[in-house]
C-alpha cells in the first residue's frame, strides 16, 4: 500500500501539534510504502497568471521563464504523487481559521478538471479519486467543533469538501485535537489522548497494509 503524507505545518513538533500529529503517524505506520510531501520544504510558487503563461507556452513552443518552469515542475510533482497513492494522509493545522497558504497551494495544483475530476454530458461534476482513501490529521487551539464556532472552521471542512466532495476520496479517519490553547490547563491531556488517537490509526493502517 502507498501512503501519502501531506504534511503542512513547519513548525517544530514541540510547538506544532499537527507536527507532533505527523510525527507520532510516521513513527507507528509499519509495512506500508510511506512518502511525505511536505509542502514547506518543496519548491511551490504560489498557483496564479504564471501558470497559465506557461501552460500557453507548452502549447506554442516558446520559451518559458524560470518561474514558469518552476511552476509546471511543482504542478507534476504534487500530482504524480497523488496518482501513486492508495491513502493521502493530510496532517495540518487550523490557521487564522484556514489551511496554510502552501497547503492550498498543492491543493490548487491537483485540482485540475480531467485529473480529480471532470464534468459529464449533463455538466455535472464526476470525482475521479475514488480508488483512493483519504485521513485528516488536524490540530486547532479553539474549540470549533462547539455548535456556535463550527462555522467559522474552514480548514477540516474544506479538505473535506476537497478531497471527498471533489476528488471522490473515501476519508476513513479523522483524529482532530482541539481546545488545548482555550483550555490550557488541560492541554496534556487533550493532546496525549489525540496523539493515542493517531496511533491507533497508524496501526490500523499497518494492519491493512499487510494483508
Amino acid at each position: 500500500m502507498n501512503i501519502l503524507v501531506v504534511k503542512a505545518n513547519n513548525r517544530p513538533a514541540s510547538e506544532g501539534i499537527s507536527s507532533k500529529m505527523y510525527e507520532t503517524f510516521m513513527e507507528n505506520i509499519e509495512d506500508a510504502n510511506v512518502t511525505t510531501f511536505d509542502v514547506f520544504a518543496e519548491d511551490m510558487p504560489y498557483f496564479g497568471q504564471e501558470l497559465f503563461d506557461a501552460f500557453g507556452k507548452v502549447q506554442s513552443g516558446e520559451e518559458m521563464t524560470d518561474i514558469e518552469q518552476r511552476i509546471l515542475a511543482a504542478k507534476q510533482k504534487a500530482m504524480d504523487a497523488l496518482t501513486a497513492a492508495d491513502v493521502v494522509v493530510f496532517a495540518f493545522p487550523l490557521w487564522n481559521l484556514t489551511i496554510p497558504a502552501k497547503l492550498q497551494t498543492f491543493i490548487d495544483y491537483v485540482y485540475q478538471a480531467g485529473f480529480t475530476f471532470k464534468y459529464d454530458e449533463n455538466g455535472q461534476l464526476v470525482s475521479l479519486m475514488t480508488d483512493k482513501k483519504a485521513v485528516i490529521l488536524n490540530a486547532r487551539g479553539g474549540l470549533y467543533s462547539a455548535p456556535e464556532m463550527a462555522p467559522m472552521e474552514m480548514s477540516v471542512n474544506y479538505i473535506k469538501n476537497i478531497a471527498s466532495g471533489v476528488f471522490g476520496m473515501d476519508i476513513t479517519h479523522e483524529v482532530v485535537i482541539e481546545g488545548h490553547n482555550a483550555m490550557p490547563d488541560q492541554a496534556k491531556d487533550i493532546i496525549a489522548e489525540g496523539l493515542e488517537k493517531v496511533k491507533e490509526v497508524a496501526k490500523e493502517l499497518s494492519n491493512v497494509a499487510v494483508k
